[in-house]
């Protein structure tokens, strides 16, 4: 597997996803395709690389004028930085996001503000993304359908990893989009592993979040990051401890030390993430990832 080649979603009609290349790190970043009679993408992408999702629209042949959706799963840069530019492509394509993130897209300017406080070194990754124009965006709420055709993708909020998150379900496929909600999967290791950045992480939410999908028990679980795989009770059964476990963990070592900073090297310096990433972007995730749980810490 490499960045932008284009793979088929086992066991799935008419779906597709394309490894975007995100912080140059394969098997990273999802951007799934769903060739159905009104074509969408689910997510965007980080805004660098876009034409890879350009590329693989070409590659399962959907030409730019017949997309009809381009769906972020919520406004994180990460998911949504890509929307702009490929709006423009696809000129005939309706952007539909959760409500609250739909002002975000349109004017990014404090989205763009909120992610170089949050991730720090690794914006050098992101390209800054282009607003998406009002008469092309709409919201969506808990409980909409999107009619792709012979598809329908129900929408969940998701409001844990972030308030304007939603899930995707396509019923025809049984497949979820999960965006951040089920959090990371690594298929080179088969792990599993918190994504839990500022500002808006909430754990009682998260766990809220993964009952719905417990509720929904799709066949296929879509990962943002990274890729489809089967679902697996016992997975969701492991995030929710993984999650429980991490926050607990923080709570402990910041009593422990006393100094955010601290805390925050504590984890980075443990990190195992470097086998399946860069050594660079481990270290970022860990940071990010602690930075979040701190936030959620001081409002509790």
């Amino acid at each position: 597997m490499a960045i932008g080649d284009v793979f088929t979603v086992d066991g799935c009609s008419e779906l597709h996803y394309v490894d975007t290349g995100m912080y140059d790190t394969a098997e990273y970043g999802a951007v799934y395709i769903l060739d159905t009679d009104r074509p969408a993408l689910i997510d965007t992408g980080i805004g660098t690389r876009y034409e890879n999702i350009l590329d693989a629209l070409d590659e399962v042949g959907i030409a730019r004028e017949e997309l009809s959706y381009i769906l972020p799963t919520h406004a994180h840069l990460d998911h949504a930085g890509g929307t702009g530019y490929l709006a423009e492509a696809c000129p005939n394509a309706t952007v539909l996001t959760h409500e609250i993130g739909v002002p975000h897209l349109i004017d990014p300017e404090r989205l763009v503000a909120g992610t170089k406080a949050a991730v720090e070194s690794q914006w050098e990754y992101y390209a800054e993304p282009k607003p998406v124009p009002e008469d092309r965006i709409e919201g969506l709420s808990d409980g909409d359908e999107i009619d792709c055709g012979n598809h329908t993708l129900a929408v969940h909020h998701a409001p844990g990893h972030a308030p304007h998150q939603v899930m995707f379900h396509d019923r025809a496929n049984d497949a979820l989009f999960t965006g951040d909600a089920a959090g990371i999967w690594i298929p080179s290791i088969e792990t599993i592993r918190q994504t839990s950045p500022p500002s808006n992480f909430d754990l009682e939410a998260c766990l809220a979040d993964i009952e719905t999908i417990r509720e929904i028990d799709p066949d296929v679980l879509c990962f943002g990051h990274f890729g489809p795989r089967e679902y697996d009770e016992a997975l969701l059964d492991e995030y929710e401890r993984i999650l429980e476990e991490w926050v607990a963990d923080i709570q402990n070592a910041r009593a422990e030390l006393g100094d955010d900073e601290a805390v925050i090297e504590r984890f980075v310096e443990r990190s195992e993430m470097a086998e399946a990433w860069s050594e660079r972007k481990a270290s970022a995730e860990e940071r990010l990832n602690v930075r979040g749980v701190l936030a959620y810490l001081d409002q509790q």
